[in-house]
């Protein structure tokens, strides 16, 4: 049996790829066809294993054999398909080095004076301020994967999503990133906003808050904005419950679909800490099988980034949680379920700016996955109730140029006043950047 060949953790050289007589490397072609001799031959010696365990149970054999050993025979069968498996494999360039428990996930070289870095530079470039009039400057950061989706309407419904969330930006001042690469492969599905909020952090100090937004969220209160000066002493805001959170340890009890991270040397730590429990493959499944037991509903799966992130502040709660804001005031998550079907009643009673129940300021499909090929719920009630709330939406953007949709469910808009010689008279009256737009107007 061949030796398989192994890439070093501790910095050797990466092995060679074997070249034949003829010159040419071991390609693509020429591992799959050893992949599939492996194949046929785990597919023979199991069809082998399974008649001598058959003849011994149900008596082909004239002697038959023990339960001691039918078990060295099956024992020696794993140990021959094993040794079968490995034998003549050459490493996958994408593969990265063997797992090992005791060796801990890092971002790269550890930062530890952020703060003082970020200080100096904002110094040195005053042209790149990171408070402007006044208000801190943010970056909303959303993305999606970068292939297509596995539901074609998906792709359609992600183009709702950044322009919902391009809409909301350009009518408040805030910057925006849309990405649709993995900045790190071991930190993929879940786990890849922390690399890329960390990566944002350190490539733009002129950044104060970074907010992350799943691209199945979107803005339904777009008059709304975060109350920031009330998170002067905080370095992340995140839509939760307290009771949930240490009285349940509910998996639920705080929601990362939609969060705040100020860029800070607490944040780079914070990512320190919460990163290690999301590498793909067994790391990610020990993890995911410490947050179930420790954490009440959650179901039985590999660790996701807020299950991890609830664990660390509960089990490290003198650590973190004098700088986490619980916010419930209004919804900085707002969960479909119970919100899409009643604005039509939002409309008629209230007003938007408000961003609670009455009016939410952020919708989220959890659950919906259009992008996926499944879901919780039903792909039909999940795109129906993404078009209400797009359109809803929408319906407080287009109100300044004097449009609406027809209904919550049409793509189609029509008029809703007549042109004017005096303009400016109708964008005083409609154009929700004035504070205090919609108090008490419907749409």
């Amino acid at each position: 049996m061949g030796q398989t060949q192994k890439r070093s953790s501790a910095g050797a050289a990466l092995p060679t790829t074997s070249v034949s007589a003829a010159g040419r490397a071991r390609g693509p072609r020429s591992r799959q066809i050893a992949k599939t001799i492996n194949n046929i031959k785990i597919t023979i010696l199991c069809g082998f294993v399974t008649i001598l365990v058959l003849r011994g149970t149900i008596g082909l054999n004239l002697s038959p054999q023990t339960d001691t050993e039918r078990q060295q025979l099956e024992e020696e069968a794993r140990r021959v398909i094993a040794e079968i498996r490995l034998d003549g494999r050459e490493p996958d360039p994408d593969d990265g080095p063997p797992f090992n428990p005791n060796v801990t996930f890092t971002f790269g070289p550890k930062i530890s004076d952020w703060d003082t870095q970020r200080t100096r530079w904002l110094s040195s470039n005053p042209g790149y301020p990171n408070y402007v009039n006044g208000k801190p400057r943010m970056l909303l950061v959303s993305g999606s994967p970068p292939n297509p989706c596995d539901n074609p309407i998906g792709d359609h419904y992600l183009l709702k999503s950044i322009k919902n969330k391009i809409d909301y930006c350009r009518l408040h001042g805030i910057e925006i990133v849309y990405n649709m690469a993995y900045l790190d492969k071991d930190l993929s599905g879940y786990w890849a906003k922390l690399p890329l909020i960390r990566r944002l952090m350190l490539s733009h100090p002129e950044i104060e808050w970074i907010w992350w937004m799943d691209s199945d969220a979107l803005f339904t209160d777009m008059v709304f904005e975060i109350p920031v000066k009330k998170y002067e002493n905080y370095n992340m805001v995140i839509h939760g419950y307290p009771d949930l959170l240490y009285e349940k340890k509910s998996w639920i009890a705080l929601n990362t679909g939609s969060v705040l991270f100020r860029n800070c040397q607490w944040t780079l730590d914070l990512l320190d800490a919460w990163a290690p429990m999301g590498p793909k493959g067994p790391t990610r499944e020990e993890a995911g099988r410490i947050t179930t037991a420790f954490l009440s509903g959650r179901p039985a799966f590999e660790a996701d980034d807020q299950s991890a992130l609830i664990y660390l502040l509960i089990t490290q709660k003198d650590v973190w949680m004098d700088k986490v804001f619980v916010e419930n005031s209004y919804y900085l998550h707002g969960f479909w379920t119970g919100l899409v079907d009643k604005y039509e009643e939002m409309v008629e009673k209230y007003h938007p700016g408000l961003g609670d129940e009455r009016w939410p300021f952020v919708t989220h499909f959890v659950g919906c996955k259009p992008c996926g090929s499944y879901g919780d719920y039903p792909v039909e009630k999940c795109l129906k109730s993404m078009e209400r709330a797009f359109n809803f939406a929408d319906n407080q953007v287009l109100k300044l140029y004097g449009f609406r949709h027809r209904g919550l469910l049409s793509p189609n808009i029509k008029r809703t006043r007549n042109e004017t010689t005096t303009p400016l008279e109708s964008v005083d009256q409609f154009d929700i950047r004035h504070s205090g737009h919609g108090s008490g107007s419907k749409l």
